[in-house]
């Protein structure tokens, strides 16, 4: 099959007659052109979970971010939505197909047939327990404005750690980080300008955004709670302990809110991070069910 440099050309090339399906087989290796090996003195399995943990977190957010596509109270908006969501299953592409070079996959390869990437795999064949995303990315939609406080205090912590990844040992994630900050400060930007518009608009629109901000401070009290494995990386240079940035990321949140004349809340206190260990609440099973449904069902398709 001919090399395909888009998604359109695949569409015109695609093979149907074959049985492929429309995107076709040819795009390039994920991590091509990076140098994959591990810096020493690191565990591939530490640095592979911790793939995991930033891969997770933009998985399923992007999942929950195109629950509102065709739901959207503006048609510009569809289309923000969207390309927000592709930058996260961007990313999550990325970092799972590092945890998959590292060979950290879990029952997922198991499941899957041989000729689904690494990535793919973990995206569609790990039940919930061998998730590592948060509660913050998990939690259902519920209101727009909801989700808009959501996705500025989401985009803002991962912005945080990407700024200092850029520096990692490990050259995939210093890659990926590189890669992900003016896409995440876009993300970022996006969220506070409807947060400002909300907040400072009707009444009807500053009370749901009042809310939305209740709804969502509560699932920042494990987001700065490092694990060991974290902690252990971010001393030997490869990753970011996520309570190095909790100041950067309270200035920031404070002068959106401020700005939007809503009131910011107290800080939450820190409980230890289930959400990094596997432990979840029925909201992610139930979202990844839809996401999932279709490789389970057929999972020897070539996609």
């Amino acid at each position: 099959m001919p090399h395909e440099e888009t998604v359109y050309e695949a569409l015109d090339h695609a093979h149907s007659d074959e049985g492929h399906w429309a995107f076709g087989t040819g795009f390039d290796e994920p991590l091509a052109g990076v140098d994959t090996t591990v810096p020493d003195g690191i565990e591939p399995a530490d640095l592979g979970e911790y793939c995991l943990m930033l891969g997770d977190d933009a998985l399923v957010l992007a999942q929950r971010l195109t629950q509102w596509i065709t739901a959207a109270p503006e048609l510009e908006e569809e289309v923000a939505i969207a390309n927000v969501a592709l930058d996260l299953l961007g990313q999550a592409r990325l970092l799972l197909a590092r945890a998959g070079s590292v060979g950290v996959l879990g029952r997922s390869r198991s499941l899957a047939t041989e000729s689904i990437p690494d990535e793919d795999a973990l995206a569609y064949f790990r039940d919930p327990d061998e998730f590592r995303s948060t509660a913050l990315v998990a939690a259902p939609n519920a209101d727009f404005a909801q989700t808009m406080v959501r996705l500025l205090v989401a985009s803002t912590v991962r912005l945080a750690v990407f700024v200092r990844l850029r520096e990692s040992r490990d050259p995939v994630l210093a890659a990926i980080a590189a890669k992900g900050v003016n896409e995440l400060a876009y993300h970022r930007d996006h969220a506070a300008r409807w947060l400002l518009r909300l907040g400072d608009g009707t009444e009807e629109s500053h009370r749901r955004a009042r809310a939305g901000v209740a709804a969502v401070w509560p699932l920042l009290a494990d987001v700065f709670s490092p694990t060991e494995l974290e902690l252990r990386l971010a001393d030997a240079g490869v990753a970011v302990d996520p309570g190095s940035v909790r100041g950067e990321v309270h200035d920031v949140l404070t002068q959106v809110l401020t700005t939007a004349t809503l009131t910011v809340p107290d800080w939450p206190a820190d409980v230890p991070s289930g959400g990094r260990l596997g432990e979840h609440g029925p909201e992610l099973a139930e979202l990844l069910g839809p996401l999932q449904g279709l490789a389970r069902q057929h999972p020897a398709a070539t996609w």
